[in-house]
């Protein structure tokens, strides 16, 4: 029977209740798909090993995470215990060195959730963050510290070659679904960075000429989402503007802890990085009501991954029809708890 390898990686905060309840989903849905199993190995690394070790992951823990097929991230960071700037530089090395330059990431309205939105539009539109360049890029630093004169400098760095990659990606994939590619700039103030990736598109745009292709600046952008979201197929953007937009994405699609994404190595040259939008909520840390849907469904685009199509088709159905029959955690106006909801689905897979 084929097996697929699995690092995971919990993290911090409700990272470990939310994978530990869709790595149960996932299992159910090997089991009744039938013809492969699922094999996880866990590194407890984070705030709490940091605690212990005075870092937050191992010196050679690349090295550990690059055998494997996959990478199953829970969430990082928790403030209050370590700066995020600390928790989060695993998971950007992560990225940059497994070169997960695609992140893709969903974000839909679902039956029985509630939409923040007047008029309920239906949403379905998937954001591709280029991941491994821009604004992420460790290219700076702080002079005088603690001088009343101190500065800090942080360069953004967009390449030809990244950009290229990520519209390329954006394109193919929104001739799979509305045919539709908006891509997110700012070249009226950004006049070098942005006015290259406002060129790329322009470049590469006729030979996608079955894709429409439009350019919104990021403020309009923003403001569109919440005016018109049904509009939006495809966004590419930038590794900064992607990651504010999925933010809102999951707000006006009915909370963050529903949306999934995956990090991709698209050239399977490396594991690539599957992980729930949202971040480790310290607040709720411990206390078993954390939204295990956004995981889940990213265990369902790990899973596609793989190649194993029908059994996520069949996680997304069972989600679903779950949240449909109106069962859901108290972010969704439940009383479910994480274990509970993830039970549900499992039940809704039968």
């Amino acid at each position: 029977m084929k097996t697929h390898r699995i690092a995971h990686y919990p993290g911090d905060g409700i990272g470990v209740d939310v994978t530990d309840a869709a790595i149960a989903v996932l299992h159910a849905a090997a089991r009744r798909a039938g013809g492969f199993q699922l094999e996880f190995t866990r590194f407890d690394w984070g705030v709490a090993y940091h605690e212990k070790h005075g870092r937050v992951a191992p010196a050679d823990f690349i090295a550990q995470l690059r055998p494997f097929d996959a990478i199953f991230l829970g969430a990082v960071g928790w403030p209050a215990r370590l700066p995020d700037g600390i928790t989060l530089r695993p998971l950007i090395e992560i990225r940059q060195t497994f070169d997960q330059w695609a992140c893709v990431r969903p974000a839909r309205t679902f039956t029985g959730v509630p939409c923040p939105l007047a008029g309920r539009p239906t949403i379905d539109m998937v954001v591709v963050r280029e991941n491994s360049e821009g604004e992420y890029v460790d290219n700076g630093g702080r002079f005088h510290p603690g001088a009343p004169e101190e500065f800090a400098v942080q360069s953004a760095l967009h390449t030809r070659r990244g950009i290229e990659r990520a519209l390329r990606f954006g394109f193919d994939l929104a001739r799979k679904r509305r045919h539709r590619l908006t891509l997110a700039t700012k070249s009226n103030a950004q006049r070098y960075a942005f006015a290259l990736w406002d060129e790329v598109l322009e470049q590469l745009a006729p030979q996608y000429a079955d894709v429409e292709t439009d350019k919104q600046h990021i403020d309009a952008i923003a403001m569109n989402f919440v005016r018109r979201p049904e509009f939006f197929d495809v966004v590419v953007a930038s590794n900064l503007f992607g990651d504010i937009l999925t933010d809102l994405s999951g707000a006006i699609t009915g909370g963050l802890g529903l949306n999934p994404s995956a990090n991709l190595n698209p050239e399977r040259r490396a594991p690539s990085l599957f992980e729930p939008v949202h971040g480790s909520a310290p607040d709720i840390a411990g206390k078993g009501i954390a939204n295990p849907v956004g995981a889940i469904l990213s265990g369902a685009m790990m899973l596609d991954w793989f190649g194993e199509v029908a059994a996520a088709r069949a996680i997304r159905a069972a989600v679903d029809a779950t949240l449909a029959a109106g069962h859901g955690t108290p972010d969704l106006g439940g009383r479910l708890s994480t274990t509970a909801l993830a039970e549900k689905i499992v039940a809704a897979l039968a």
